[in-house]
């Protein structure tokens, strides 16, 4: 038995034991054959009756694997074994797989101690709050600068098959990174591969999964007071986001920007995005003084550039920050910020099914 299997069957075993009727009577690895078998089998005994749980372990737990197992399984046990309960396990199953055993009516076992096993009047199911710290690595890797660069350059346009080749010089970053972040995509069925090219699947898995995980960009968070009020803000704001004599890039953003996409309602404070050349140009058309408190301007300056590169102008001179961006960043701007973002979802951020 392979030391997989072995941990997969120990996991299998100390979790059946915990159940009184229940009485194991062995956990065997199948062997190797031309034909598909199931990785584990485990013969029970249930209040005097003999039944079987025929298992597959997969090293990778992700939709995209997790499917293919599951129809393996389901076809087993129809064919051999019709009264046996199918299981897959895995090293992490998520909520989403979780839901996708329930529908094809296969239960699962996971290492992290997640569980859903039913059969003759049995019932187990366990769950652990925490992802595992590789699960955790894993998104966080996928929604970083250089990946979220990729992300943004396909959510603008979801319904459009991309070529590697393309999207890394649209977006920026390199080919390798890009396919890795094509993997990333593709393992958890929010993309799938067409003839034409990497084609978004499933946004809103992929939209609700970054805010999850998302923190606000790394950079510097600087506080202002303005002057300025009403028109006169929003003419001068206008006039200093509109600027092209030189290479600053700024933007509205959070709450400011979702006045432009998508208002909800009016906050006391003005959010910008900025580089070095933009803060300059915001603090003097804004006449900005630092403000200890009693700021009604924050400006962030990000270290990830690439945000400046996914703006959008729904009006001239109200450059934003994009629908994706604005969203995450109001997302966790507190109970009005969850409110607002919730309202710019529903009314800009919808795609076909």
């Amino acid at each position: 038995m392979k030391e997989s299997e072995a941990r997969a069957g120990e996991a299998l075993r100390r979790l059946l034991a915990k159940i009184p009727i229940l009485q194991v009577e062995g956990i065997e690895a199948e062997a190797m054959s031309d034909d598909w078998e199931p990785d584990l089998i485990a013969r029970l005994l249930v209040d005097g009756r003999q039944h079987l749980l025929i298992c597959e372990y997969k090293s990778n737990g992700q939709p995209r694997y997790a499917r293919s197992a599951l129809l393996e399984l389901r076809n087993y046990v129809a064919q051999r074994t019709p009264e046996a309960t199918p299981v897959f396990i895995a090293p992490y199953i998520s909520p989403a797989v979780r839901q996708l055993c329930e529908e094809k009516g296969v239960s699962y076992l996971d290492l992290e101690g997640n569980a859903r096993i039913a059969f003759r009047g049995v019932f187990i199911e366990r769950m652990v709050t925490d992802k595992p710290a590789a699960e955790q690595r894993e998104l966080k890797s996928l929604f970083r600068p250089k990946s979220a660069q990729v992300l943004r350059t396909m959510l603008r346009e979801p319904g459009r098959a991309w070529r590697v080749t393309e999207l890394s010089e649209i977006s920026g970053v390199s080919l390798g990174h890009v396919s890795n972040v094509r993997t990333g995509l593709i393992d958890r069925e929010w993309a799938r591969a067409s003839d034409d090219g990497l084609v978004l699947s499933d946004p809103d898995a992929l939209v609700d999964a970054w805010r999850d995980s998302y923190t606000a960009p790394p950079g510097e968070r600087l506080r202002f007071y303005t002057p300025l009020h009403g028109s006169a803000f929003e003419e001068a704001a206008r006039s200093a986001l509109r600027a092209k004599d030189g290479p600053g890039h700024a933007a509205f953003a959070s709450f400011s920007a979702a006045q432009w996409l998508s208002p909800y309602g009016r906050t006391g404070t003005h959010y910008f995005f900025a580089d070095e050349d933009g803060l300059r140009e915001l603090q003097a058309t804004l006449k900005l003084t630092p403000a200890a408190k009693g700021e009604n301007v924050v400006i962030t300056v990000p270290k990830d550039t690439g945000l400046f590169a996914d703006t959008i102008e729904p009006a001239p001179g109200a450059v934003c920050t994009s629908l994706v961006q604005t969203y995450l960043d109001l997302s966790i701007a507190g109970e009005r910020g969850a409110e607002a973002a919730d309202h710019l979802r529903k009314e800009k951020l919808t795609w076909p099914k």
